[in-house]
């Protein structure tokens, strides 16, 4: 990547570790924190990690990174040779990131373009990589913030839990879904609409749920040329065939990965989380 400018995400954007090099973008961690013990996502906490604390109701929470965190990822940056950063993070309607973010930015010596993406996992990935690719072609600060924001309002989440609990205790879906939801014994589908987390709809079992996911995200792909990827959270045994589904359902696929989400997100969705992204080119 040309020096000029400089890329940063979080690490709820749940990128391949050989993309992050490829691009090299500089990742700043949130964190988890298992009963009193605090650790940082991807480096000292595992996905597997915060499903077994999940399964065995220890208390787990998560926070965003100090100002402090970023400020020393934007001073890097500038100390490498970039005369700009452009700082690309899960949406603000769920995490005090993009914040925390903008007060540094504020204090850097070099321009900083904090852009709230209003998604979260590859959804986030994929503007990341979208700005990755118009630094590689030469475009500017603006214009690489333009290209980034465009894919965001392109891409759509959508998802199952199996349960709204941990979202409804993180306080990231309202209790009184949650409570609805637990006394229809229903499997939620959820989106993201414009930053937040909604509920699509409710359906009976888990495997019609599924059956449901794989429909919409056929039908929000249609006929356009797409990126698809498939989260989890220790649920790779459905993951997987969904994905082959899509291979086979979606003519305008270009790439399909296949990931686990990490600590941060798992540890408001819980384990059986199935995801699929969609993001148009």
């Amino acid at each position: 990547m040309p020096a000029h400018l400089a890329l940063v995400t979080d690490s709820t954007a749940y990128l391949p570790q050989d993309a992050v090099d490829r691009h090299r973008i500089a990742v700043v961690p949130l964190s988890v924190a298992v009963g009193d013990e605090a650790l940082l996502e991807g480096i000292e906490i595992s996905p597997k990690d915060v499903a077994e604390a999940l399964r065995s109701k220890r208390r787990v929470t998560t926070s965003r990174p100090g100002p402090e965190t970023f400020a020393a990822a934007y001073r890097a940056a500038a100390e490498a040779g970039a005369t700009g950063v452009v700082s690309l993070h899960l949406s603000s309607e769920l995490s005090g990131t993009c914040e925390a973010a903008r007060l540094a930015a504020a204090e850097a010596g070099i321009p900083v373009r904090v852009v709230d993406s209003r998604l979260v996992g590859m959804a986030l990935g994929h503007c990341v990589l979208t700005a990755a690719r118009a630094v590689e072609a030469g475009l500017g600060l603006d214009e690489t913030v333009a290209a980034a924001t465009r894919r965001a309002s392109l891409t759509s989440g959508f998802f199952y839990v199996d349960t709204l609990e941990h979202l409804r205790r993180g306080g990231r879906i309202g209790a009184a879904r949650a409570l609805l939801g637990s006394a229809l014994a229903v499997k939620p589908l959820l989106h993201l609409a414009s930053g937040r987390i909604e509920p699509l709809e409710k359906v009976r079992t888990a495997s019609r749920a599924i059956a449901r996911l794989e429909e919409i995200a056929v039908a929000q792909a249609g006929e356009a040329e797409v990126d698809i990827v498939v989260h989890h959270l220790a649920a790779e045994d459905r993951a997987e065939p969904l994905a082959e589904r899509l291979r086979e359902r979606v003519p305008g696929l270009r790439d399909l990965y296949v990931g686990e989400v990490g600590a941060v997100i798992g540890a408001h969705v819980g384990p059986g989380l199935l995801a699929v992204v969609v993001a148009p080119r």
